[in-house]
């Protein structure tokens, strides 16, 4: 059986890091497992934990007046779920739910913000590597837009 220290160096956000962050990080960290349909987060409650999936695939879903949920994004294992924890006011911007077993690290984000706060150096390589992931996220979100209202030019 894997250690979380183990776990963490399969999951891209936390790669290279050294020991002494890993080991920060771990201490905040559990093993989760959801069954199919089960919240990871729910959008507008407070945001105090974000996973490192493991294995699994879960759905970001938005709520549409007459349309009910609709699913804005899939993540898979070694993605990254929640970024709410580390930026004010700390509230999740989607739902997120399990579609199918899901296996995660669950990080106590009040935890983590407390040891980022007491290491600066802890606090300025997650940001940096949380922003990457944002960024990411924030254009496969746009070419989808594109996609959908026939702006891609044609090829």
């Amino acid at each position: 059986m894997q250690t979380i220290d183990e776990l963490l160096e399969g999951i891209d956000v936390f790669r290279g890091l050294g020991d002494d962050h890993l080991d920060l990080i771990a201490g905040c960290a559990l093993n989760r497992v959801f069954a199919d349909g089960d919240a990871l987060l729910t959008e507008n409650e407070q945001a105090n934990t974000f996973f490192a999936l493991r294995h699994g695939t879960v759905a970001l879903e938005t709520y549409v007046p007459e349309r009910g949920a609709v699913v804005i994004e899939t993540l898979h294992g070694g993605d990254v779920l929640g970024w709410s924890w580390l930026f004010p006011p700390h509230r999740t911007m989607f739902d997120a739910r399990a579609r199918g077993v899901v296996r995660a690290l669950a990080f106590d984000g009040v935890c983590l913000r407390e040891k980022c706060e007491q290491d600066p150096q802890l606090g300025y390589v997650l940001m940096k590597r949380f922003a990457e992931v944002m960024v990411e996220r924030l254009q496969a979100t746009r070419l989808r837009l594109l996609d959908v209202y026939g702006l891609v030019p044609a090829r």
